[in-house]
């Protein structure tokens, strides 16, 4: 399984905004992008400075760069999430948006099973959760409607998950997912609509830079 092994404080800094990939702590006065929010690399400091008129390339580049690490995707894999949207009908760029929320990994995110996406790949790839009574350890499972998605029988004797429902109820979740805290379970009601992602992601920039 291929992933990104380095800071991940660097990935925020280069896009210039939190991109909250380290759950609570991006909060908290911890975070390094609170005292270092200028691009990372040797003339990063001085980058802040300078004006310069960005182009159409460059904006389309990092609106992919940005949602890539956002959901924490490597390239060829989120390119190959594009092309399977454009073979769904509707529009291209949401159907991308909606792939990519439907990943298991995330889907454990927004339940509030995990402070983070990264921390929710961790317990995915351990195989902590059951998808319709199947153990699964893979992070691109993608969930459809109505599919139930629960911890493990035999991961709820540790630690982390003993005091889960706890942790997870101060967690909001979307209007597209449902969660019960006692079983320590989830569905995936419906697609997410658009304005219950999030609004920071331009997916019609992301679509042009792959239409060029």
């Amino acid at each position: 399984m291929a992933k990104y092994l380095g800071p991940v404080c660097k990935l925020c800094r280069r896009e210039g905004e939190k991109l909250f990939l380290k759950g609570d702590r991006c909060i908290s006065a911890k975070c390094s992008f609170d005292h270092r929010d200028y691009p990372p690399g040797p003339h990063g400091q001085g980058a802040q400075f300078r004006r310069r008129r960005e182009s159409d390339f460059a904006r389309q580049l990092r609106a992919k760069q940005k949602a890539r690490r956002v959901y924490g995707i490597l390239e060829r894999q989120f390119h190959r999430y594009y092309e399977i949207s454009l073979k769904r009908r509707g529009m291209t760029g949401l159907n991308l948006l909606q792939i990519l929320e439907s990943r298991l990994d995330n889907i454990i995110y927004r339940l509030g099973y995990a402070e983070s996406r990264a921390q929710a790949r961790l317990l995915v790839s351990h195989g902590h959760f059951m998808v319709n009574g199947r153990r699964t350890n893979t992070l691109s499972y993608l969930i459809n409607e109505d599919d139930l998605i629960q911890v493990r029988q035999g991961s709820r004797k540790r630690i982390y998950f003993k005091d889960l429902a706890g942790a997870a109820e101060t967690r909001n979740i979307p209007g597209w997912l449902s969660r019960d805290l006692q079983d320590l379970s989830g569905r995936m009601l419906r697609l997410p609509e658009r304005s219950e992602i999030d609004g920071n992601l331009q997916e019609q920039l992301i679509v042009e830079y792959y239409s060029r």
